[in-house]
C-alpha cells in the first residue's frame, strides 16, 4: 500500500488515537520534515515554520492558545481540537476543588503532615486543632458557572445533584448545550449579577481578548465575604492581582487554580494544582481519538468537524472524485469554481459551501476527474487559498 499522508507528532499522543491512523496509508512520527499534518497537545507552535506541505493541525485537547490559529486560517489550513473530550475529567477536578475549599482539606492535611508528636499526644493535638478547619456544606449554597460549554454544563448539572443552587451565564450557549443543561440551572442576566449571587464561582471559557481578566477587581468586590473562586479554564481569565487583593481583605476565602504563580504560591488561602484539568488516561484517550478521527475525515474526504477556524462542512462523499477548496468569503467565488470545471465539461454531482467570518470552504463532488490544468485554473482565481484533489482510497 502507498503512504498517502505523513503526520508529525509534537507531543506524546495516546496510542488509542494513533491506532485510528492505518499504517497502510499513514506515516506517523515525531521527526518528519514535510508533514501533511501535525498532531499536538501542549507544544508551542507559534515559532514553528510550517512547510508548504501542511494541510491541517490537530490538537488533542480543547484549548488552542499554543497554535497560531489566525495565521494558519489565512493560509487555508484548518485547526482541529477536541471540545468536550476532557469534560468529565475537568468536571471531576472542579468538584474536587470545591470539596477541598469547602472543608479546608488542604490546610488540614498540611497540619497533620507537619505534626511531630508521640502517638499518645497525637489524638489530643488533633482534637484541639480541628476547630481551625471548620468548613461548610454544599446544599443550599449557590454556584455561579461562567461559560456553559461542554465542561460548564457538566459542572452545573453535577452541582445541582449535590443539592446546590446553580446560576449560569453564557450569552453564546449553543442549542446542543442548552438541551443538555438541567432546567434547574438559573440564568444570570450578566456577569455582575452572577458574581453577586454566588458563594462559589467557577469559570469555563476560552482565553480570548474578551475574557482576559474576566474575574476582575470590580466583580470580586460584589461577591459575598468568604466566597470561593475556581479557575480550571485558562491562566489570564482571573486577574491575579485582583484575586490577591480579594484574598487579603477576606472578600474571597479560598482561590482554587490549575495555574500556579509565584504571587499565589505559599498562601494558605490558595489551592494551586499543576494544570491537572485533563490529566486522566481517559481524557487523553478521548481527546486523541476524537481529534484523530476528525483529522482523518479531513485528509481523506475534506470533511470539517470541530475546527476552530474553519466552518463545519460535512458532505457525505457521493463520487470518487472530490475537490476541497478553502477560499476568501467574497462574492462570486463558487461561480468561478464551477465555471472552471464547466470549461472541462465536468458535471457537478454534489456541492456544499460554508462560511465562517472571512473564510469560506467549498467541497465539490464531480462525475469525472479534474485535469491538472483545471485544478491550476481554480488555484489561479483571486481569493482561492488552496485546492485539494481528494485521494481515492482503496480499502
Amino acid at each position: 500500500m502507498t503512504v498517502l499522508f505523513r503526520i508529525r507528532t509534537l507531543n506524546n499522543i495516546a496510542v488509542e488515537g494513533l491506532r485510528r491512523l492505518p499504517r497502510s496509508h499513514y506515516e506517523v512520527a515525531s521527526e518528519i520534515s514535510e508533514p501533511d499534518a501535525y498532531l499536538v497537545r501542549s507544544y508551542n507552535m507559534h515559532e514553528l515554520e510550517f512547510p508548504s506541505s501542511t494541510l491541517a493541525v490537530a490538537r488533542a485537547g480543547a484549548g488552542v492558545n499554543n497554535i497560531p490559529v489566525v495565521g494558519l486560517g489565512e493560509r487555508g489550513i484548518p485547526v482541529f481540537n477536541a471540545p468536550g473530550a476532557n469534560a468529565n475529567a475537568v468536571k471531576e477536578l472542579v468538584l474536587g476543588g470545591i470539596f477541598m475549599a469547602a472543608r479546608n482539606l488542604e490546610k488540614a492535611t498540611r497540619y497533620v503532615r507537619a505534626l511531630d508528636v508521640p502517638d499518645e499526644a497525637l489524638s489530643k493535638a488533633v482534637e484541639q486543632a480541628k476547630k481551625q478547619f471548620v468548613g461548610f456544606e454544599l446544599p443550599g449554597r449557590t454556584l455561579g458557572v461562567v461559560g456553559l460549554g461542554a465542561i460548564g454544563v457538566e459542572v452545573a448539572n453535577a452541582a445541582l445533584g449535590l443539592g446546590m443552587k446553580v446560576v449560569g451565564f453564557d450569552p453564546s450557549i449553543t442549542v446542543q448545550r442548552a438541551w443538555q443543561l438541567s432546567a434547574g440551572v438559573k440564568k444570570a442576566p450578566n456577569l455582575d449579577d452572577l458574581f453577586s449571587r454566588a458563594d462559589i464561582v467557577t469559570v469555563h471559557v476560552p482565553l480570548v481578548p474578551e475574557t482576559q481578566g474576566l474575574v476582575s477587581k470590580e466583580r470580586l468586590r460584589v461577591m459575598r465575604r468568604g466566597s470561593v473562586v475556581l479557575n480550571f479554564a485558562r491562566d489570564g481569565i482571573v486577574d491575579t492581582g485582583a484575586i490577591v487583593q480579594a484574598l487579603d481583605d477576606g472578600r474571597v476565602g479560598t482561590y482554587v487554580t490549575d495555574f500556579p504563580s509565584n504571587q499565589l504560591r505559599g498562601r494558605d488561602d490558595v489551592i494551586s494544582l499543576p494544570h491537572l484539568g485533563a490529566s486522566t488516561h481517559e481524557a487523553e484517550e478521548n481527546s486523541a481519538v476524537m481529534v484523530v478521527e476528525n483529522l482523518r475525515s479531513f485528509l481523506e474526504d475534506g470533511i470539517v468537524r470541530n475546527s476552530v477556524n474553519f466552518p463545519e462542512t460535512v458532505l457525505e462523499r457521493t463520487r470518487p472524485h472530490r475537490l476541497a477548496i478553502p477560499h476568501r468569503n467574497i462574492p462570486n467565488m463558487v461561480a468561478q469554481i464551477l465555471t472552471s470545471l464547466a470549461q472541462e465539461n465536468i458535471n457537478i454531482a454534489d456541492l456544499l459551501n460554508r462560511s465562517r467570518g472571512e473564510l469560506s470552504y467549498t467541497i465539490v463532488d464531480i462525475d469525472s476527474p479534474a485535469s491538472s490544468d483545471t485544478v491550476n485554473r481554480i488555484r489561479a482565481i483571486d481569493g482561492i487559498l488552496s485546492v485539494r484533489v481528494m485521494p481515492i482510497i482503496q480499502p
